[in-house]
């Protein structure tokens, strides 16, 4: 065996236990940033989501980083309960199917303030309120309402919750071999910025290429606009869908048919992978049919 303090140690299919804390943070490092470059249905289709609404590299590099790094704190959270030994429900089908239901539910309403909400809701923090609903809103505003960053950052803290083979290791491996409760989170940091590395490259690179449409700026957000809220909507009802079944009958969640790749999250294709191309799928499929719609326009609005 190498030692537990040289990089021959490193092994991001299987870490071992006794690691050295150098070794540990590095895997963990690594992990992230191949969970980002994989298929993940807990990253993949909500960056891609709101990614197809920015138009631009440099907004959709904002919504990623968003997302990401709420990701990151939410791991790190993940990280210190699991060095506390508070991390029971690592594998739980159940878990995982009631993460998708909340995840879909906040696929759902974002769709909605992008789509149907036409006023703006006020909430009082005290004494604790509800506002009215103000219908005085400028309606062109609302027309090319986008998703918002902090959408992505409460869509990265909610979706982190979802527990597979990467936080599998984390939390039975890499947080157990911090020297201290005061570097307990540290594994799961690490991990999260190793995914919000490749995460913001990413959501750069979907921003650019939708953005390289040439559709006028005015028009291009209609586009966005319709197009991200569509994809979180129809995702949305995916992943609900989904998690229902998985609630019903958990054994949907553990089957899958293996790749033989030693990589987590192309080892198998399982209902996450579904999920995963099918929101893909859809979001292509959203940005094409609007752009064609709009270049079909007479007066070259949506209707």
């Amino acid at each position: 065996m190498n030692p537990p303090n040289s990089l021959l140690a490193l092994n991001l299919w299987s870490p071992h236990h006794g690691l050295s804390v150098g070794i540990a943070i590095l895997t963990a490092l690594l992990l992230g940033m191949v969970h980002g470059v994989t298929p993940d249905e807990h990253t993949w289709p909500i960056t891609f989501s709101y990614a197809v609404g920015s138009f631009s590299a440099r907004k959709g590099m904002r919504s990623a980083l968003a997302f990401s790094l709420s990701f990151t704190l939410q791991r790190a959270v993940l990280s210190e309960l699991a060095y506390f030994g508070m991390l029971k429900i690592a594998g739980n089908p159940t878990w995982n199917a009631g993460i998708y239901v909340v995840v879909g539910v906040v696929m759902v309403l974002a769709s909605f303030y992008i789509l149907r909400l036409h006023c703006t809701v006020h909430l009082h923090f005290w004494p604790p309120s509800v506002g009215t609903c103000h219908k005085q809103v400028d309606m062109n505003e609302w027309v090319t309402r986008t998703p918002t960053p902090s959408m992505a950052a409460v869509h990265g803290f909610v979706a982190g919750w979802g527990l597979g083979a990467f936080a599998f290791i984390m939390a039975t491996v890499l947080s157990p071999a911090m020297p201290n409760a005061a570097l307990g989170w540290v594994p799961g940091a690490a991990f999260g910025i190793g995914t919000t590395a490749v995460l913001v490259v990413a959501g750069a690179v979907i921003g650019a290429l939708i953005r390289r449409q040439r559709i006028p700026e005015k028009l291009a957000q209609q586009v966005a606009q319709q197009s991200a809220g569509k994809t979180l909507l129809l995702g949305g009802i995916l992943f609900v869908a989904a998690g229902v079944i998985g609630l019903v009958t958990p054994f949907v969640m553990t089957i899958g048919i293996s790749t033989g790749i030693h990589v987590h999250n192309l080892a198998h294709i399982n209902i996450g992978t579904l999920l995963v191309a099918a929101v893909m799928l859809i979001a292509v499929w959203m940005i094409v049919s609007s752009v064609h719609t709009l270049r079909r326009s007479p007066s070259g609005e949506f209707s």
